[in-house]
């Protein structure tokens, strides 16, 4: 997978997530797949525990079917998935 600023248009259904760095301290270290996406939230099967982690308050490494890790800071991922698609994102480099 070539990873690019257009990384945050993927969907993440299915994929397996750990929140590298987070204000709430207990979400650090959380992992598991991602079965549901609301505008703020993601929702991660943890161990046969759903746990609601807040997308604004983490940042995310994804690790997608190919292999390929992916640090994405939340901030970027807030809003309807279908509306990402919209979004533009600025390239750094």
């Amino acid at each position: 997978m070539k990873v690019s600023p257009d990384v945050v248009r993927y969907e993440f259904i299915g994929t397996e997530a750990k929140i590298a760095r987070s204000c709430q301290s207990s979400y650090v270290g959380v992992c598991g797949k991602v079965i549901d996406e609301t505008k703020n939230t993601f929702t991660l099967l943890d161990k046969e525990k759903k746990r609601v982690i807040i997308k604004n308050s983490a940042v995310f490494h994804f690790k997608f079917p190919d292999g390929t890790v992916v640090e994405i800071d939340g901030g970027l991922l807030v809003g309807r998935p279908e509306d990402r698609l919209k979004k533009t994102i600025r390239r750094l480099w």
